[in-house]
């Protein structure tokens, strides 16, 4: 065990670099897709802060480069596990009400479920089938 909650997995709530999707070393591509949204916005932003912030932005892109990790292979199990930690990642409040409103739904279903096992009529009808 590695001490992370997620035993040998890498931890997909983490930034990477995605050098598979990246132009230069995968930074901007990495942030795209952390945040969710389109490369080409990502590097369209860079290249103006490039203009705009020439020395800072450089300099950041050089340290991202180098500290952060590159995407692992087999960071998602699935695609549905891909796209619930974007949408963690991007609106975590939304999720955990996305969660809740899933964990009612199926309180719903196992009370009427247990409603239902608990009635006369399933206690008749078993009798019936019984016979």
């Amino acid at each position: 065990m590695t001490g992370t909650p997620y035993g040998d997995r890498p931890s997909p709530s983490k930034l990477y670099r995605d050098p598979e999707h990246g132009i230069i070393m995968g930074v901007a591509a990495g942030i795209a897709d952390y945040f969710g949204i389109s490369r080409t916005t990502v590097r369209i932003v860079m290249v103006l802060a490039l203009v705009f912030f020439t020395l800072p932005t450089f300099f950041g892109y050089l340290i991202a480069a180098f500290a952060v990790k590159p995407k692992p292979d087999g960071l998602y199990t699935s695609s549905e596990d891909e796209e619930f930690w974007r949408r963690t990642r991007v609106d975590p409040k939304r999720t955990v009400a996305d969660i809740q409103q899933k964990f009612r739904t199926v309180e719903r279903r196992i009370r009427q479920a247990e409603a239902y096992v608990t009635s006369s009529e399933f206690k008749l009808k078993r009798d019936f089938k019984e016979l």
